[in-house]
């Protein structure tokens, strides 16, 4: 009777534990230790750079492909945005260098133009590659910074991504789960907020699937206008990141910058940029423009399709300007 009194109390513990909330107090020493914890070094083999989309096995996109049903696609890039603002500094850089006017009224003609983006940073859909973060000087799977020099990334570049990324895409769609058109700036998400998602939306995020977590940070903007980074934004707290890997996660992006700001871990600003892509090898799409995917989504209570993205096939680059699509 005692063994089995003392069965029964370690059950009702472990059901204790498994409904009791998440770490919301992380220290700088939790995020050293979870550098360990949820390193995918050498997973793949010593000489890797693929990381986490190594999980996107030829039966994944296979599996992912066969969800199609309805054949509309909805992009969840930003439209490239021309004009300066508290919260985009570095506005796309356009240029014509052909135009219309003066054309021969006959026969052939053309047009051109050129332009430059800075696309790291906050308002520009984009790619981070494995090297665009570095801890105590090292990138993803141990390689060191100086393998990124003025002639850019010699490993973990974006040109190892040049075959593009086709996978099953889930939309965790927080503040509809709050009840709410969008999170305040500095609004923390916490693993407990993903397992209620994944339990409203009746679906289970798993290996090699590639996850988008809606604040709605733009539907923020178009109803009270831009406001300064330094203010915050809603986003994953560090304590997401062990979530994640737990889950053989693929790829990470959002509708900002992924981590919550302030990160409330004193040190490091972006835990999870540094998690994420250092540890466990896993790229990100930052500032994918989710509002229209989240009303195609809810009129069709559905929470998963298809992904497809591609990034520049250019050598040594940290990362990419992207334009990821959502089939259903």
């Amino acid at each position: 009777m005692l063994l089995l009194g003392g069965i029964l109390c370690s059950r009702v513990a472990k059901s204790a534990d498994a409904q009791a909330p998440s770490n919301h107090n992380a220290t700088r020493a939790d995020f050293e230790q979870y550098m360990k914890d949820l390193s995918n070094w050498g997973r793949w083999g010593e000489d890797d750079q693929m990381g986490a989309v190594n999980l996107i096995t030829p039966a994944k996109r296979k599996q992912a492909l066969a969800t199609v049903k309805e054949g509309v696609s909805i992009s969840m890039a930003r439209t490239g945005d021309l004009v300066k603002s508290v919260d985009n500094p570095e506005p796309i850089v356009s240029k014509m260098v052909r135009v219309g006017a003066g054309q021969p009224t006959t026969g052939t003609g053309g047009t051109a133009d050129t332009f430059f983006i800075s696309y790291h940073g906050y308002m520009h859909t984009h790619m981070d590659s494995l090297c665009h973060f570095l801890y105590n000087g090292k990138m993803y799977n141990g390689y060191s910074e100086d393998e990124v020099t003025q002639n850019g990334a010699a490993k973990n570049s974006v040109i190892n991504f040049k075959n593009g990324i086709i996978t099953r895409g889930i939309l965790m769609d927080i503040p509809r789960l709050k009840g709410v058109d969008y999170l305040e700036p500095g609004t923390r998400i916490y693993p407990e907020d993903l397992d209620a998602w994944e339990k409203q939306a009746h679906l289970k995020v798993g290996p090699g699937d590639a996850v988008f977590i809606r604040t709605g940070r733009f539907a923020r903007r178009d109803a009270k206008g831009p406001w300064p980074i330094k203010d915050g934004l809603a986003g994953l707290y560090i304590t997401a990141a062990k979530w994640l890997h737990s889950r053989d996660v693929a790829i990470l992006g959002s509708d900002a910058a992924e981590d919550v700001l302030p990160s409330g871990v004193d040190g490091i600003s972006q835990p999870i940029h540094e998690l994420v892509l250092v540890a466990m090898g896993m790229p990100i799409f930052d500032n994918c423009d989710l509002e229209q995917l989240s009303k195609e989504a809810a009129r069709r209570r559905r929470w998963s399709f298809l992904l497809t993205a591609s990034p520049a096939a250019v050598p040594g680059a940290t990362g990419s300007v992207l334009n990821p699509i959502a089939t259903f």
